[in-house]
């Protein structure tokens, strides 16, 4: 089993700033792809931005592009999610989660590993 343990989130100001981190427990796990999605009050759990791990191929929520850059350090066994510019509309509890195939990314279904999700809040 693999736990995914995010932190990083908080309560900011719009056009403000924040950087959510998530570390993968077992080591010898070789993902294909880490990713966030977010999810807030009342709505689906949406798909945000995801990396492969080998290549560092990146994709992003058309919402979220420009503003949010996704990175891993394959050596520490994390991925990041640095937020600028966000807005009230970005406020969400943000779920770290990894993908064992390259199959459906933009697919809540189809990743494989979950962690337990931080809250990030904007205000307006």
């Amino acid at each position: 089993q693999v736990q995914l343990v995010e932190s990083g989130g908080g309560l900011v100001q719009a056009g403000g700033s924040l950087r959510l981190s998530c570390a993968a427990s077992r080591r010898t796990f070789i993902p294909y792809a880490m990713g966030w999605f977010r999810q807030a009050p009342g709505k689906e759990r949406e798909f945000v931005a995801a990396i492969t791990w080998s290549g560092g191929n990146t994709v992003y929520a058309d919402s979220v592009k420009g503003r949010f850059t996704i990175s891993r350090d394959n050596a520490k066994y994390t991925v990041d999610l640095q937020m600028n510019s966000l807005r009230p509309e970005d406020t969400a509890v943000y779920f770290c989660a990894a993908k064992k195939d390259g199959i459906g990314i933009f697919s809540r279904a189809r990743w494989d590993y979950w962690g337990q999700g931080t809250q990030v809040t904007v205000s307006s």
